[in-house]
Formats: structure tokens, sequence, C-alpha cells
């Protein structure tokens, strides 16, 4: 048996048998040496963060949890249980079955639970009280299998904050209020992820609901949540300050984000991969929003509907700021998107209104306007 990762490495695996990759990958990392007993209750939790397959770019791979499953079932673990909650505004069950979750549930007997519908109860997280779902509780061992991808208000979204799909819907636009990065490094402490295993075959590098898939074909596989993020910081031409809650993390004992004292080692360095891309369509989006408290769902909404009449040429009708978020209750103004801008003199109900909604609404806008 392979000797158990360090905290300080990272191992990364290229090709497109993805199940078989997985495998490969942990039996390299030596997983099973991590895991403290074999009746350990061991919880698997992807992202599904809606209803949309992972070959758009914002979920994670079934085929990736296939070989997390495979081997611990192979390697003699079976309490193993699946359990993740989508975005407000998408239902859990709605992506468990379009993902393919509800067939790899029924193909290895282990069962997924829909933390939408869990239970929470209050855990300090480092003298800040979030409320976290009781199912958390009944696991000795997490395996995180977060999606490497781009986050229209964090920049990017992986490791740490994948744990956001493991506390209630309540909780999740609570974070909004409370400005995100804090909650997230807080919640990793509440929380302890013990190992990650990261999709990086397609995610979409700008949207954290996809769209724009970038095929990197890779897999990678860590025990540091914290060195996860920050190698993805680098990986996409972000300093660490632009993501705040990655330091935070760090400050609060959660992991390092050194990476000068990482060891990144490639399991099969004869494949190759191909360039990221540096440009990020979100820059230019997002000058032509105001946003203030946004849930993720509301403003992930937004964006994408934004290129599309960018690629139309109308965006650039636009002469005023759209206004979003939870700050705006109670408020007015010229152009709002979502309730929470009810008061506003032009606004889209709905919480949060769809990407095609949105673009609808827009596009009628401003022709309305010209």
């Amino acid at each position: 048996m392979e000797a158990a990762i360090k905290d300080n490495e990272l191992l990364l695996i290229h090709g497109t048998d993805y199940k078989e990759m997985t495998k490969k990958l942990l039996t390299a990392a030596g997983l099973a040496r991590r895991i403290p007993r074999k009746t350990a209750r061991i919880g698997i939790k992807p992202n599904l963060v809606s209803a949309s397959p992972a070959k758009y770019g914002a979920t994670t791979h079934p085929e990736v949890a296939a070989g997390i499953l495979e081997y611990l079932q192979e390697m003699g673990y079976h309490d193993l249980v699946m359990l993740e909650g989508s975005w407000v505004g998408d239902r859990t069950e709605d992506a468990v079955k379009v993902c393919g979750y509800h067939a790899l549930s029924e193909r290895y007997g282990v069962p997924f639970i829909d933390t939408q519908k869990d239970g929470s109860h209050s855990r300090d997280c480092a003298g800040m009280q979030l409320a976290v779902c009781d199912s958390v509780s009944e696991i000795d061992f997490l395996i995180n299998v977060p999606v490497l991808k781009g986050h229209c208000q964090t920049k990017i979204t992986c490791a740490l904050k994948n744990m956001k799909g493991l506390i209630p819907n309540r909780e999740k636009r609570r974070f909004h209020t409370m400005g995100l990065h804090q909650p997230i490094a807080h919640l990793n402490v509440g929380i302890r992820q013990d190992f990650v295993v990261v999709d990086n075959i397609c995610g979409d590098l700008d949207f954290e609901d996809g769209g724009n898939p970038v095929v990197m074909n890779r897999i990678l596989a860590a025990a540091d949540p914290v060195l996860v993020d920050a190698y993805v910081c680098d990986l996409l031409d972000y300093d660490l300050a632009d993501v705040p809650y990655i330091g935070l993390a760090a400050s609060l004992g959660v992991g390092s984000c050194d990476l000068g004292r990482a060891q990144i080692r490639c399991v099969n360095p004869e494949q190759t991969v191909p360039e990221v891309p540096r440009k990020r369509k979100i820059v230019e989006l997002a000058d032509a929003v105001e946003e203030v408290e946004s849930c993720s769902a509301c403003y992930g909404y937004l964006i994408p509907a934004l290129e599309r009449l960018r690629q139309e040429g109308l965006l650039q009708r636009l002469k005023e700021k759209i206004a979003i978020g939870q700050g705006y209750r109670g408020k007015n103004g010229p152009l709002g998107i979502g309730n929470c801008t009810r008061g506003f003199d032009c606004y889209l109900k709905g919480c949060p209104p769809t990407e095609n909604e949105i673009y609808d609404f827009l596009k009628r806008y401003l022709s309305e306007q010209n």
C-alpha cells in the first residue's frame, strides 16, 4: 500500500478515463492510510450546485465519485454516504437525478442525503456561530469532491467554498449578508474536510453555474483544502489577496496557503494538459452591476445573461447599473434584479429569477429604453 499523502503534497493525474484515473490517484495518495478505521462512516461531498450535467462545467463528474466509491469499497470500507445541498433556487433532488448521482446511489448501494431537507444545529466555528446540517455530525471522515471553477463573486470556488452545501438554505442567504469570505473561512473550522479530490476536468473558469467549460482533463488530490485553493488561485492567475477567505482560513488553522513549501507531483507526467486561459469574462460584465449582499444563485444567473446580451451587442446600450442583492431591500432606484429590488422603478421579480428570465427582461428593457 502506498504511503499516505502528506499535508503539503498535491497530486495530479491527467487523462480521459475519469473513474480509473480517480482510483489510480487515490492509490497513489494512500488514502486508506488516512482513514482511522474500517468501520468509519465516510461522507463523499460533491458539488451539485444545480441540475446541470458535469460537461457544462458546474458540477462534479459522477465518474469521479464512482472512482472514490469503488476504491473505498475495494479497500473494505462500507459505511459510505454521499451528501450535498444545491444552491438556493435549485432543488438537490433534481440535481441528483440530472447529474447521475441517483444512478450512482443505486449501483453502489450508497445512500444520498439531500442536505436541503436535513435538520440543522448551531456550531461554534472559531467564535462564529453557524448553522450546520445534522448529517455532518454523523461523518467520521469527509471527502470533499469540488469542481475547480470560477465564481462571479469570490473569483474562485473549490475546496473551501464547497462546504456551503452542508449548511441550510437560510444560512446560505445569511452568508451573503456577512460578506461571504469570513463565514466561509470560519465554516471550515466547524466542518473539517479530511481529504480533497478536485474535479478539474472541464470546470467553467468564469461562472459557478457553468456554461463555458474549459477542458483540462485533470483530477487533483490533497489533504489540505487551503493549499488546494491557494493552488487554484495561482493556476487562474489570482493573488491570494483577491480571494480573502483563503488567507482567513489559513489564519484560523484550517491549513496552509504557502505554495513555496508545497510538493506538487504528477502521477502520470507523460500526459499533457491545455494552457489555462487568462482572460476572464466576469471582469467586464461585473462593471454593469451594483451588487450588495446578493445570493450566489441570483448573481450567478445574472452574469451569464449579461454575457448573452454582450454577444448580441446589446449590453453596450445599458446606461445605468443593475442593482442586485439583499442590501437593496426597502430601497429604490432605476433598475433591479430579484425580489430584493421590488422598490425599484423597474425590477424583475424572483428569488432567484432564472438566467432566461433575466435575459428576456433586460433585452425588453433595453429595447424600450432605446
